[in-house]
């Protein structure tokens, strides 16, 4: 695909970062022609400088033959103008929009943007993302990720495998035996980044990142079952009162007591106008070894580091866990730190750009394709996509899960058959027979398979298998 990006800041990074990985023909419009630079020679995509409002600049981007147009600039304002010049102008078929504002969500706003004169075709946010993203695993303390597909009727967790837990010194053939009634499927196991195969010989040791879906209804079952169960979540601290602490302190309310560390004093005063009264809000650093003593952080079950620096995220992220608090999250923008934070002394590190990149990728996939998660920093997959057709149509109807080929790799995670309360989820037992309209999730570990994958997804006339 032919695709324009907007903004070269983290969320365009990011985002180009992943497309360009997948072949696709990107060119990157920003005002900074130095940052540009850099990203030419670390990335295969060409830059254009200039302001993208601008049709002048969006005809040198190659607008006129463009798939489509991501906006992640700064301002919200800008990124709207520029969905409404590429679609009037120059007839681009697919418009995203990164907007910040709360009042702009995927849903009837979106529908309303699109029906006025901004021509979006969707809408991102990533601090909405965060902010769900970090709500799951307050919900379910003891995974590391959690994803929903199908409406949220199936899950898929990521949980550390810990030393006297159910899964240590088991293959997983022997932990479908001794949890018959937990539903689940193992579709990933990574040990030290290297992933394993997930075969009913494999044992899983200690320190193993491993992947479970299951029904989503049956998710405590499950975790209590394969995982040492964490006392639920009733006291957090947040370090950083910015949109991410302040979604999140919002959507916490009546649910866990909150306190909040902000180090500018102006923005304090807006946090305690717009949130209860019953959450705590202070100025001062997270990194202040004193305060967080002071306040009594080694008493917290979870303490979230959610600044916009980096460096501070993880110092005060790693202090609260010497401190004695429960578990720690830390936000963490450059791909590289959070890589090498994930599972140290920092519990959770999450990139969030990697959130929003999900979301992205939905719209890019080809075939009947409903949702796509980014796993492991976007190393890999999990894809949702609807069965449609009739054996002789589509290569997925009409067969059992045995008889279809997938590409080396790529395992099937479960089966949602059914719409509303009345569906269901199916583990892929290999006699399993795919019908029309079943939603299938499969694991795909390399990018690379992505494209094989979409083909099961597409009806084909000449079919006939």
């Amino acid at each position: 695909m032919n695709i324009i990006i907007l903004g070269a800041g983290r969320v365009g990074e990011s985002v180009a970062e992943s497309l360009v990985s997948e072949q696709n023909d990107i060119t990157m419009i920003d005002m900074d022609p130095v940052r540009l630079r850099q990203l030419e020679e670390r990335l295969d995509l060409r830059g254009v400088v200039g302001n993208g409002i601008q049709p002048s600049v969006l005809r040198e981007a190659g607008a006129k033959d463009a798939d489509m147009l991501i906006a992640c600039a700064a301002a919200d304002e800008t990124n709207l103008v520029v969905c409404n010049v590429a679609h009037d102008l120059f007839n681009v078929p697919t418009t995203i929009a990164r907007l910040r504002s709360p009042e702009f969500t995927e849903g009837e706003e979106d529908q309303q943007l699109s029906r006025t004169s901004f021509s979006v075709s969707h809408v991102i946010c990533p601090e909405e993302s965060v902010m769900r993203y970090i709500h799951q695993l307050i919900s379910y303390p003891e995974a590391l990720q959690v994803l929903e597909f199908a409406d949220g009727r199936a899950s898929l967790i990521a949980v550390r495998a810990t030393h006297g837990g159910a899964l240590v010194g088991h293959t997983i053939g022997e932990i479908r035996e001794r949890f018959p009634q937990a539903e689940m499927r193992v579709v990933a196991i990574y040990r030290l980044d290297t992933e394993m195969e997930a075969a009913p010989q494999t044992r899983i040791l200690a320190g193993d990142e491993v992947f479970l879906l299951a029904d989503a209804q049956k998710i405590r079952y499950v975790l209590s079952a394969v995982h040492n169960i964490d006392k639920p979540v009733r006291r957090i601290m947040i370090a950083g009162g910015g949109k991410v602490g302040l979604r999140l302190a919002r959507s916490l309310e009546g649910q866990c007591e909150v306190k909040i560390l902000e180090r500018d004093r102006t923005r304090c005063e807006y946090l305690a106008s717009q949130l209860p009264s019953s959450m705590l809000i202070l100025q001062g650093d997270g990194a202040d070894e004193d305060l967080l003593e002071e306040e009594n952080v080694g008493e917290m079950d979870m303490f979230l580091a959610l600044t916009s620096d980096d460096e501070d995220n993880i110092m005060s992220a790693m202090l609260a866990k010497r401190l004695g608090a429960g578990r720690v999250l830390s936000l963490i923008n450059r791909r590289a730190y959070a890589d090498m934070m994930q599972g140290s002394t920092i519990d959770i590190a999450i990139s969030p750009s990697q959130t929003v990149i999900g979301e992205l990728l939905t719209h890019l996939r080809r075939g009947d394709v409903a949702v796509v998660h980014s796993l492991r920093r976007g190393a890999a997959e999990a894809l949702e996509g609807i069965a449609r057709g009739d054996v002789k149509t589509s290569k997925l109807v009409g067969r059992r899960v045995e008889e279809v080929k997938l590409p080396h790799g790529a395992r099937f995670g479960g089966i949602v058959r059914g719409e509303g309360r009345g569906s269901e989820v199916l583990m892929p037992h290999h006699d399993v027979l795919i019908e029309d309209g079943d939603h299938i999730i499969i694991f795909i570990p390399h990018k690379r398979l992505v494209r094989e994958v979409e083909k099961l997804f597409q009806v084909s006339a000449t079919f006939f298998g």
